[in-house]
C-alpha cells in the first residue's frame, strides 16, 4: 500500500465513525458585530470561542498593536536570540511578571508552544511527569516528548496521584502537571491539594492558566492567584490567545527558570520571537483586563444566568463546569453533530466535540460565554436551544 493509498483509507475510517473534520471560512457579519459571523452563507452568532472578555476587537487593543506595527513591521524577523526581542517584547514579559507575581517571564509564539518547551525541557530520561487525565492536548504531548517517565492519573483523583508520586523512588526530578480550569469540562483543579503533595513529595507542580486568566483572581490573572498560591507554583503556563484576545503564550516562574529555558529549551530558541505587535496588544489587553472588572464581573454574571436556564429551564446536563466553559453532554457523536448542525439552521454557532478531543460517549456542545454578548446574543441562543430540543424530544 503506498502512502496515498492509506491515507484514503485512514479518511475512509475517520468519515464512518463521524470524526471527519473540515475549516469554516469566517467572514465578517453583515451586523458589524464581530461577536457575529459569516458562516456558510449566513450570519451566526459565535458560540464557540474562547476570546471571553471580548478583548481581541477592544479599541484600545487594537490601536496599540496599529501604534507597534508603524514602529517594528508586521513580524519580529529574527529568534529573540538573534534580534527578535524587541522593547515590546521586554514591557509584555515585564507586565506578564507583575499580573502573575512571578520573578520572571518569557513568551512564546503560542500556547501549545510555551508548554512543549517548558515540560521538554524541564524533565527527561530518568525523572517522572504525571498529569491529569484531561489535560490539554499540548500538555500530553510536552509530556509524552519529554523523555520522562509518563504517567497519567483519572482526573482530578489525587490519591492515585499521591500513589504514584509515592512508588517512584528512583526518579530524579518529579513533575506534576495540570491545567487550572479543564479547557472540555469547565471544571477547577484543586490547587491546594496538589500543592500538598507535590511539597510531600519532592515535586514541582505546573499550572496551565489557560482558560483561568481573566477570569479568576482578584486582579484577573487566574486561579492560581485566586487561591494565593504565587510562591508554591512552581511553572505558570498562560496564554494570550484567549481572554487576553491575542495570539502567544508563555511561561511565568523564578528567574532561574526562565534563564534555564531562555538557555536549554529548543522550541525557544530556534523559533521566530511572536510579532512585536501582538505583544503591546497584549500588554494594553493586560492592563484592562486588571482595571476594567466590571468586564470579568459581566462575564461571570452572564455565565452564571445561561448555566441557569440551560439547568433548570431547559433540562440541560452541563456537567461540573465553575467557568464561562459550559459542555452541554450528548453523548452520541452523531446526535452532537446533528443538534450543532440544527443551531447553525437558527443562526447559533457551538461546536460539537467529540473524540478523540473527548472520551468516546462523552460528545457534547462546547457552549462558551463572552463578555461581549449582548442581551439580544442570549436571547437567541437560549430560543434556539429550546426549538431544538423540542425538535430532539419529538423525534
Amino acid at each position: 500500500m503506498n502512502n496515498i493509498q492509506f491515507w484514503d483509507q485512514e479518511l475512509e475510517e475517520i468519515k464512518k465513525k463521524s470524526g471527519f473534520r473540515f475549516l469554516r471560512t469566517r467572514d465578517l457579519a453583515q451586523s458589524g458585530k464581530f461577536t457575529h459571523a459569516m458562516l456558510d452563507g449566513r450570519e451566526v452568532i459565535l458560540f464557540g470561542g474562547n476570546d471571553y472578555l471580548g478583548l481581541s476587537h477592544h479599541p484600545q487593543v487594537m490601536q496599540a498593536a496599529i501604534d507597534s506595527i508603524r514602529e517594528f513591521g508586521v513580524g519580529s524577523g529574527a529568534a529573540q536570540l538573534i534580534h527578535g526581542h524587541t522593547s515590546d517584547h521586554a514591557l509584555l514579559e515585564k507586565r506578564l511578571a507583575e499580573f502573575k507575581d512571578a520573578e520572571a517571564v518569557l513568551i512564546f509564539p503560542s500556547g501549545y508552544q510555551s508548554n512543549l518547551a517548558a515540560v521538554s525541557t524541564l524533565v527527561g530520561k530518568g525523572d517522572l511527569v504525571v498529569m491529569d487525565k484531561l489535560n490539554h492536548a499540548s500538555l500530553i504531548d510536552a509530556c509524552r516528548l519529554s523523555g520522562a517517565e509518563f504517567r497519567v492519573f483519572p482526573h482530578k483523583n489525587y490519591e492515585r496521584l499521591e500513589e504514584i508520586l509515592a512508588a517512584s523512588l528512583t526518579a530524579e526530578k518529579k513533575l506534576i502537571v495540570t491545567d487550572s480550569v479543564f479547557s472540555m469540562d469547565g471544571d477547577l483543579a484543586d490547587l491546594e491539594t496538589l500543592v500538598h503533595l507535590k511539597e510531600k513529595y519532592g515535586a514541582m507542580l505546573m499550572v496551565d492558566e489557560a482558560h483561568a486568566i481573566g477570569v479568576f483572581g482578584k486582579k484577573g490573572s487566574g486561579l492560581v492567584e485566586e487561591k494565593g498560591l504565587w510562591n508554591q507554583v512552581d511553572i505558570q503556563a498562560g496564554t494570550l490567545s484567549k481572554a487576553i484576545g491575542v495570539q502567544g503564550g508563555f511561561i511565568a516562574g523564578s528567574r532561574k527558570l526562565i534563564d534555564y529555558l531562555v538557555n536549554f529549551s529548543r522550541p525557544f530558541i530556534f523559533s521566530t520571537a511572536i510579532a512585536p505587535h501582538l505583544c503591546r496588544a497584549a500588554k494594553m489587553a493586560v492592563d484592562l483586563i486588571e482595571s476594567e472588572k466590571k468586564l470579568r464581573e459581566k462575564l461571570l454574571w452572564k455565565t452564571y444566568a445561561v448555566k441557569e436556564e440551560l439547568v433548570k429551564d431547559l433540562g440541560f446536563n452541563v456537567g461540573p463546569t465553575q467557568s464561562p466553559i459550559i459542555p452541554i453532554m450528548i453523548g452520541e457523536v452523531e446526535r452532537a453533530l446533528r443538534i450543532s448542525k440544527a443551531l447553525l439552521d437558527e443562526g447559533i454557532f457551538i461546536p460539537a466535540i467529540r473524540p478523540p478531543a473527548v472520551a468516546l460517549g462523552e460528545s457534547r456542545l462546547r457552549l462558551v460565554i463572552s463578555a461581549a454578548h449582548d442581551d439580544d446574543d442570549v436571547r437567541k441562543l437560549l430560543l434556539a436551544l429550546q426549538k431544538v430540543k423540542k425538535y430532539e424530544n419529538r423525534d
